[in-house]
């Protein structure tokens, strides 16, 4: 008997996915736990594997289109069953060129289609060229199995419904024609009838929305909508933080420390700092404030796909080496794309580090329900007044975002002041390490 395959559920927040490629084609044999596609939700790249054994017989959607979670996605049996009671996944529809029955298109926002499918037998292929091509396949009559709607019924039926001349036909076929926005009165469409094509402006790349990336402008936007963002600046005395990090890197290998770099020395140091000021280790919504105990601390990783925040849980229990080993391992598979939806979610303060790309000093953007986030810079030499004597001494960058609803000014500038304090003395405060 044939078998639905299921788009599971992924995580709490995840409410559809994004099919990217199907690793099986219709037809070929499947046993539970094989890859059947992979997809993309809105925080990372997943595969999803058959459930059932048998023939692939039928892909319910197609890449890029956009599935709810829990919907059938593809439908495995024996050769030679009925698909038919399987409904694809009906997806966001335009008007056609020339009327009809709503078709595919980018960028609509129509509403979309009615389950219409469920009532007419009709094949997943066939249904797709229906709704490119904007045939009312409820019309038809199927020449497939039952009477079942195939593909070819659907290319006859575009057959019939414009006649294009031969020549109109071959100035189409050189994509610098297209046809006109309606259809000729008597049906047939003559090179007369023809526009030309609207030419790409040279230089220009138009890339819709989607994923990872669409989520991220959609949240900023929120962000700076429903929260107000006030930024601390302060800079912290460098030189036992460089000091700690060449000590590292020449240690005993036996050890494990010399791939600990200043990024986890900086991670280290907020990890411990953060716990004595549970304002900042804060969420805020629905008007309600939850503090934490312990620093569940959100890190940004910039990743081919855009940006992704996986979080070190109880970051301040682990160890220097522990800290390391964790943010190194989030990181990866964030840019490996195989980032669980649960490893992105949780954070109770983020730290964004830009002092690898030269950055100094820049303004993070809350990433709400967190309360506050560090925005690290670059190592740079400072002035500072030694006595009599002025003396250039490495300092860090340090910016500090708070939402200023739930956070005063003062509670910011003691936390800024503390985790100063403790990368001026990182080396005493990684004793435990």
């Amino acid at each position: 008997m044939a078998e639905a395959i299921i788009l599971p559920k992924l995580g709490n927040t995840v409410e559809s996915a994004i099919i990217l490629a199907w690793h099986v084609a219709v037809g070929d044999r499947v046993a539970p736990g094989d890859l059947l596609c992979e997809i993309e939700t809105d925080k990372a790249t997943l595969e999803i594997e058959s459930t059932a054994s048998g023939i692939l017989l039928a892909q319910l959607c197609q890449e890029g289109d956009e599935v709810p979670v829990m919907s059938d996605i593809a439908v495995v049996g024996q050769a030679g069953e009925s698909v038919a009671e399987f409904t694809p996944i009906p997806r966001p529809q335009s008007r056609h060129l020339y009327g009809g029955h709503p078709t595919r298109g980018e960028g609509s926002h129509d509403e979309p289609e009615a389950a219409g499918a469920k009532s007419t037998r009709i094949s997943p292929r066939a249904l797709n060229l229906a709704r490119r091509k904007g045939i009312d396949y409820e019309t038809l009559s199927g020449s497939g199995p039952e009477g079942r709607i195939i593909e070819r019924d659907i290319e006859a039926a575009l057959r019939e419904r414009v006649k294009v001349t031969p020549v109109a036909q071959a100035m189409l076929d050189s994509g610098e024609f297209k046809l006109p926005a309606e259809a000729p009165k008597d049906g047939r469409v003559t090179k007369a009838d023809l526009m030309p094509a609207t030419a790409a402006e040279p230089g220009v790349t138009r890339i819709p929305l989607r994923g990872v990336r669409k989520t991220i402008a959609k949240r900023m936007l929120e962000s700076m909508q429903t929260t107000a963002q006030l930024t601390l600046n302060a800079s912290a005395d460098a030189r036992a933080l460089l000091a700690l990090r060449r000590r590292l890197k020449e240690s005993d290998a036996s050890l494990g420390l010399r791939d600990v770099n200043i990024n986890d020395l900086l991670l280290f140091a907020v990890a411990r700092t953060l716990p004595a000021f549970p304002a900042l280790n804060a969420l805020f919504e629905d008007d309600i404030i939850t503090q934490h105990e312990a620093a569940h601390l959100a890190m940004a990783v910039d990743t081919e796909r855009g940006l992704l925040v996986p979080v070190i849980r109880n970051a301040d229990a682990l160890t220097l080496k522990q800290l390391s080993a964790e943010a190194k391992r989030l990181a990866e598979v964030c840019r490996a794309g195989r980032a669980k939806p649960d490893a992105l979610t949780g954070g109770s303060f983020t730290v964004s580090n830009l002092g690898a790309l030269g950055i100094e000093q820049f303004t993070p953007v809350l990433n709400p329900p967190q309360v506050a986030i560090l925005g690290i810079g670059s190592i740079n030499l400072k002035p500072m007044q030694m006595g009599e004597d002025v003396e250039f001494i490495p300092h860090i960058g340090l910016s500090l975002t708070i939402n200023h609803q739930v956070v005063d000014g003062a509670p910011a500038a003691r936390f800024l002041q503390r985790l100063c304090a403790n990368l001026s003395q990182i080396d005493l405060l990684a004793i435990e390490m």
